[in-house]
């Protein structure tokens, strides 16, 4: 069977773990050339690239350039476009977080959040939809967040970030409607992932609570579901923004949240 993907370059910023893993090896599992991006221990780094060669029976690169700067966001894109003549499909899903109340919000933490959360995207999109608008197709996802369209207290830099990404993407896909590229956002809730986890402790502190507290009665306390996104079900939603029958889907926000926004 012929794999769907085959001959489309996917770059997948974020993409070393969580989310971003998941996304790269269910566009490799349909034969694309992917592009991972991140931090993390070499070694361990290296097995996941040769893994996703397996997959797709395609390529897979590493790129460990820093996205909060914009001479290395440009310079992972002109290693993808030498390597792959361009990127087809770019996710957008870098990410990090810090929680505190905003009259003590470290200004550190503020921009650096902005810069990898919203302002590599706009870096990373302006430098991809040449090359779609070139071969007339191209997808552009975003991993936004239930906190694109809902607030949290403590999140402020986030939930700024997030709203904007939302935006961001709107506009985008206006401007590229025409040219067989769409632009769609992906909003999760929370989802068992490091970044999730690693927030336990500073949500612990910012409001009183025990490890077992956070998990119930603030992760979970907006998903009437009451269970945890797999990074599995995010990556089917992006495989499916990549098909054929995807096409019309644009501008859209892609709630993946338990129920969290129909609140």
């Amino acid at each position: 069977m012929s794999k769907s993907l085959a001959g489309k370059t996917a770059l997948i910023t974020g993409s070393t773990s969580g989310i971003g893993l998941a996304y790269a090896k269910v566009l490799a599992g349909e034969g694309a050339n992917v592009v991972i991006n991140g931090f993390g221990d070499a070694d361990a780094i290296e097995k996941e690239r040769l893994g996703l060669e397996a997959l797709s029976g395609a390529k897979a690169l590493y790129s460990g350039h820093d996205l909060t700067k914009a001479d290395e966001i440009e310079a992972m894109m002109a290693q993808a476009a030498e390597a792959f003549g361009g990127v087809d499909i770019l996710i957008n899903n870098a990410g990090t977080q810090h929680v505190s109340p905003v009259e003590d919000f470290p200004v550190d933490k503020w921009n650096l959040i902005i810069a990898l959360n919203l302002t590599s995207a706009f870096h990373t999109t302006r430098l991809a939809v040449p090359y779609m608008k070139s071969k007339k197709w191209g997808r552009i996802i975003q991993t936004a967040s239930a906190h694109s369209k809902a607030a949290s207290p403590f999140k402020s830099a986030y939930v700024t970030a997030k709203h904007g990404l939302a935006g961001f993407t709107k506009t985008v896909a206006l401007e590229v409607a025409t040219f067989g590229i769409t632009a769609n956002c992906i909003s999760p809730g929370y989802v068992w992932t490091p970044l999730v986890e690693n927030q336990i402790p500073d949500t612990m502190k910012a409001r009183g609570m025990t490890r077992e507290q956070v998990m119930n009665d603030v992760l979970l306390a907006g998903q009437p579901t009451k269970e945890f996104v797999t990074v599995e079900q995010v990556a089917a939603m992006a495989l499916f923004l990549c098909s054929d029958a995807a096409a019309n889907i644009t501008g859209a926000n892609m709630s993946i949240d338990g129920g969290w926004t129909a609140q």
